[in-house]
């Protein structure tokens, strides 16, 4: 762990977390998703870099530590394993598995997340020996919980190790091979440039591909190796070399663009340092891994560190940026008492907490668990998209053996110009492009979202936001604070003949009386009170009157302070009050009334304050044609009162959490797309009922995080059009990839069969959609 001093700056690529250190002064700020300031460190304390992979298709780029594998666990009778393969990430590999296991009947069933190359299967208890066989018979390196944390996966090289000179030969020699045709040179020297620039990068393609094809299955390898294979059969040598060369250089980029979606989850582990400095029982203090600091613990942050574990600050102060998880541009001040978060960064004070959560359940902790889930789970789009694509493969590939076969046989056509023709649409037909463009689009999306500290529970959601036409709203805590604050205080005229009772007297009574009550409105008038330095007086025979206020005696004499209701049974009213509270009522405000052993001496005005950003957000949701609801447990007057201070369509007070179910159920049935905003649990029902729950303030609180589709990670109602945007934006996009795959696939063949498509178009065709589609999806990191 580092101090002030040892702070630098580290800009990276895809994010702009930073941190420098001047005399003891450090500031940082950071992007949730990734890209922190911290340096890792390996095992002897030194630098380290982040280990390598071998991506898609036989290629490497560096990346960070993977994220952790659950442990195996018990489902029904059977069993369920987390398996990471470092080598799978391309719907290719993804059938090469399926199929394998498949035929396994032990397995009961099998789930891909290509983006974490992880496969979760169930299966029988004792299978999983079979199945790690399996695995490792496709020439994978499978890696269970136990062996793969903390550890750079097994046989992956660096990318900076890896030697670039085989690829570099292979370009030559393929540039060479095509000169040697355009200027006539021998044939043998043609094939030999031709056969050295294959041996040079396609080795790991033809292994690939004769697994594929040995185990039944014509990924983009073994269509690959057939097609490089049928050009030097059919003599076409400048073409087979240049094609590897081509298609090698092509998924290299292809990896490292993929590469940049993985950052984007995987940065999420390096918010936090690996170790923190913990009081010992001596009252010295000692640097401390996470996973030995327990719950209690009393932790000290200095200037400039991260914060490593979720806790309560007990000593000292300062501000802290709580970007990397909520998205919030400016610093918190914390103080005694409040909640500090992991893999936020500590500005200029220093202050000790005491932790609350162990390292594996501290909200950045359950935000990782969260994300890793929202890729696992399947969008609509990306699961139509898989069902197409097994039936589009063999369909092109028949199509491609019955343009080798039936012209030549039926009508006498030359087989070199057909079979060439059948090898060409081979190439094209792989549907990678097709099949990879929506987890990466998906996934971008959800990176965007939570770098603005919105966190969507999976791409289903992401999908359906852009479809919401209504949005209800709970008031306290969504659209208001949640914390009551006296705005006005007026003596009644009754009083004036009241011997000694003023303005500044009546505030003292009534402060302390409300100071012996733990009620929000009470607790509001004595803050008012207690920020104008009035002095509380002695209370005598307090007592609480549930449901209408509190009593006491001052100085001999009997108080009230209460609701209209004491009011009442006091006998205190009148026709002129009754119309005062009423006009009070109306704008939305809780009147408390002082009351003595005659008479109503005072008025006390107290209300829960609207956010600004609520009116923002609201105006913003008219403008993205989505209609506004406030469902709030207060009195209609209020509740009127605030929508209208809000700009919301309607209000409904004295909403039951059966009441809130009700009006959302009601709006579904109309066929709204309704989303719900709450805090609470008496908003649970509703939240689980609406096509999207939104949970507000998550921050910290494990069942908002856990039940609700989206967790707005502070309370910002400004995000939900910004969810909306990006649902909309992710929505274009992969409609775009998907018409981008197919369109590109569907001229390159219509050429092939018109006799103008060449091996070269056919590579275009293929790497060329995927790295489209992998491009357009990333873009979404941006937003």
């Amino acid at each position: 762990m580092r101090d002030a001093s040892q702070l630098v700056a580290d800009h990276r690529e895809q994010g702009d977390a930073c941190a420098h250190g001047d005399e003891g002064h450090a500031h940082a700020h950071g992007h949730v998703l990734g890209h922190e300031c911290d340096h890792r460190h390996d095992a002897a304390g030194h630098p380290g870099h982040p280990p390598a992979h071998a991506d898609c298709c036989a290629s490497t780029a560096a990346v960070p530590l993977p994220l952790p594998l659950p442990r195996s666990e018990a489902v029904g009778a059977g069993t369920r394993t987390a398996i990471r393969i470092m080598q799978m990430d391309c719907p290719t590999e993804e059938a090469l598995i399926r199929k394998k296991l498949d035929r396994m009947p032990e397995v009961r069933s099998i789930d891909f997340n290509l983006m974490q190359r992880v496969l979760t299967v169930v299966h029988a208890p004792n299978a999983l020996d079979s199945i790690l066989a399996a695995l490792r018979s496709l020439d994978f390196t499978p890696e269970l919980a136990d062996t793969a944390a903390h550890a750079a996966p097994a046989g992956i090289r660096d990318a900076s190790t890896t030697p670039w000179w085989p690829l570099a030969l292979a370009g030559v020699a393929a540039a060479g091979s095509e000169a040697a045709g355009w200027l006539g040179a021998p044939v043998w020297l043609a094939a030999g440039l031709a056969i050295l620039a294959i041996a040079s990068c396609g080795v790991t393609t033809y292994r690939k591909g004769w697994l594929a094809i040995r185990n039944g299955n014509l990924n983009i390898n073994a269509l690959m190796s057939i097609a490089v294979t049928g050009a030097l059969i059919l003599r076409q040598w400048p073409e087979a070399a240049m094609v590897m060369v081509l298609f090698t250089i092509a998924e290299l980029i292809e990896a490292k663009s993929l590469d940049r979606a993985r950052h984007a989850i995987r940065g999420l582990m390096q918010l936090t340092p690996e170790q923190a400095s913990v009081q010992q029982p001596d009252g010295g203090w000692r640097l401390t891994g996470l996973d030995a600091i327990p719950p209690g613990a009393l932790v000290r942050v200095k200037p400039g560190e991260r914060i490593a574990l979720d806790g309560e600050i007990v000593a000292g102060r300062s501000s802290v940026d709580q970007a990397p998880i909520t998205g919030e541009s400016l610093p918190v001040d914390k103080t005694i008492g409040d909640a500090v978060f992991a893999g936020t960064i500590n500005h200029a004070g220093s202050f000790d907490y005491r932790v609350t959560a162990a390292a594996a359940n501290t909200t950045l902790a359950r935000i990782i668990h969260a994300v890793e889930e929202a890729q696992a789970s399947k969008a609509p789009t990306q699961r139509f998209v898989d069902r197409f694509a097994r039936v589009y493969t063999p369909l092109v590939f028949t199509i491609a053996l019955a343009v080798a076969v039936v012209p030549p046989l039926l009508f006498g056509a030359a087989w070199h110009e057909w079979v060439y023709k059948a090898l060409v649409m081979l190439v094209i037909a792989c549907p990678c492009a097709l099949v990879i463009s929506t987890p990466v689009t998906i996934v971008s999306g959800l990176a965007a979202a939570a770098r603005k500290g919105i966190l969507i529970k999976g791409g289903a959601y992401l999908e359906e936001g852009r479809k919401l036409s209504r949005l209800a709203l709970d008031k306290t805590g969504t659209i208001t604070h949640g914390k009551p604050v006296q705005t006005g205080f007026e003596m009644l005229a009754s009083a004036d003949v009241a011997v000694g009772i003023d303005a500044e007297r009546c505030r003292m009574l009534a402060a302390s009386l409300a100071g012996r009550s733990d009620h929000p409105v009470s607790m509001a008038i004595a803050a008012a009170a207690k920020s104008d330095r009035l002095a509380h007086v002695a209370v005598d025979s307090f007592e609480a009157l549930a449901g209408r206020g509190v009593r006491g005696v001052i100085d001999g004499s009997p108080y009230w302070l209460g609701n209209h209701r004491l009011v009442e049974e006091l006998g205190r009213c009148s026709a002129s009050l009754e119309a005062r509270l009423d006009s009070l009522e109306r704008e939305g405000k809780t009147i408390v009334m002082l009351v003595d052993a005659e008479r109503v001496l005072a008025l006390f005005a107290v209300a829960d304050t609207v956010k600004e950003t609520s009116r923002a957000a609201v105006a913003e949701l008219r403008r993205l044609g989505v209609a506004t609801a406030m469902l709030s447990g207060d009195n209609r007057h209020t509740a009127s009162a605030i929508a209208r201070q809000v700009g919301i369509d309607e209000a409904l007070g004295d909403q039951l959490p059966q009441d809130k179910l009700n009006a959302v159920a009601h709006w579904s049935a109309q066929g709204a797309t309704v989303g719900m905003v709450g805090d609470g649990i008496n908003d649970a029902p509703a939240l689980a009922r609406a096509d999207i729950g939104f949970a507000m303030g998550a921050m910290g609180a494990d069942t908002a995080i856990e039940t609700a589709d989206v967790a707005l990670m502070d309370d910002d109602l400004r995000k939900i059009p910004l969810f909306i945007r990006l649902s909309k934006a992710t929505h274009a996009v992969l409609v775009q990839n998907i018409s981008l795959a197919l369109g590109i696939k569907s001229v390159f063949l219509a050429l092939t069969l018109m006799g103008t498509g060449t091996m070269w178009m056919a590579v275009f065709a293929d790497v060329g959609a995927s790295l489209l589609v992998v491009g357009n999806g990333l873009r979404l990191l941006r937003k």
